[in-house]
């Protein structure tokens, strides 16, 4: 049986895990269209608030990956819906970000955007735009300080594209964050409010988030209660999985999201000593000791998962956890056609 058997909806981050910057994920479109072809639906949720869904959605289409723009969910959306709960027509708002943003709120949120600290804003509305200047951020920081409510689409601090991790809006919520006294009320993953938006838009009964962030795609499906996927086609690696606490855990593990369609990775834990496949980590005096034998990415996932169950385990029985490290599991295999 297929990982995704257990679901009837697959909901998507995108940055990382459909595609780095203009570049499919080589996997993701055939693995796409196959989840649709077996009547998995499919969406597609984004922390970034600059791209019309639309925008998002032809994108994907580029890169042959069937999209529509309702298909799409953006923090955008998420921060309109939250303000029109939040504040009254015509409320005034200093809106730093891209005009999509911009114009999400006017449409959805009908809020009345200004630009300066003195046209005495209500609340300050915080996402990512390349234009963006410190003069900008300087009079958000005002606006703040005046007693206007400070939101953010989302506190990535990173960004992964095709040149690398880039900033992403986080870097520029932390500026602002040095300077006032108050935390941001954050539309997007981790937190609830693009998570709720996107159940009521696309959820089904059974649905998986699939996702490359421990810290905002995993925590934002633990958020809502639903069950993840981390792929490691995009941000986050062995590294970032050991040190999770349970908010931050992921239900499955998966090179990329193609492996919805194989079996999902089980591990068998007695004791001290974990399986997964043909890898078998142990724990003794002196370390984590695997036995196996990584021929490819596939038996190299296999072999991390095991080790990232026995590790928390040990972790959450309050016993003393050795480092990781000492597992001593090569690196990720490099596929014969990138060499």
């Amino acid at each position: 049986m297929s990982l995704v058997d257990q679901y009837d909806t697959a909901l998507f981050d995108l940055d990382g895990v459909v595609y780095l910057g203009p570049e499919a994920v080589p996997a993701a479109p055939a693995a796409l269209a196959a989840l649709r072809a077996r009547g998995t639906r499919v969406g597609f949720v984004t922390n970034n608030a600059s791209r019309h869904p639309e925008v998002v959605a032809e994108h994907l289409r580029e890169l042959g990956i069937e999209a529509e723009a309702g298909d799409v969910v953006s923090s955008a959306q998420a921060m309109a819906h939250l303000l029109a709960e939040t504040l009254p027509p015509d409320s005034p708002v200093l809106v730093l970000g891209a005009p999509y943003l911009r114009d999400e709120l006017v449409a959805r949120a009908r809020i009345r955007p200004v630009d300066r600290v003195t046209d005495h804003p209500v609340a300050v509305v915080q996402g990512l735009s390349p234009e963006m200047t410190w003069a900008d951020l300087c009079e958000a920081t005002a606006a703040i300080h005046a007693g206007a409510t400070w939101y953010a689409t989302n506190t990535d601090s990173t960004r992964p594209t095709d040149r690398g991790n880039l900033p992403g809006c986080g870097a520029a919520v932390g500026a602002i964050a040095v300077a006032v006294p108050v935390d941001p009320i954050v539309a997007g993953k981790p937190f609830p409010p693009l998570m709720r938006e996107t159940l009521e838009r696309l959820g089904g009964q059974r649905p998986l988030f699939v996702g490359d962030r421990v810290d905002t795609d995993i925590a934002g499906a633990h958020a809502v209660g639903i069950d993840s996927m981390l792929v490691l086609s995009g941000a986050h690696g062995p590294d970032d999985l050991w040190g999770c606490d349970a908010q931050h855990r992921p239900t499955h593990l998966g090179l990329d999201v193609a492996d919805l369609l194989e079996p999902a990775r089980t591990v068998e834990i007695d004791g001290d000593r974990a399986r997964c496949g043909d890898q078998v980590l142990t724990r003794d005096a002196d370390g984590y000791r695997w036995q196996g034998s990584v021929t490819d990415a596939a038996s190299w996932c296999d072999a991390v998962w095991a080790l990232c169950r026995l590790h928390w385990q040990v972790v959450d029985r309050g016993d003393r956890a050795p480092d990781p490290a000492t597992a001593a599991i090569p690196a990720r295999p490099v596929p014969q056609e990138v060499l």
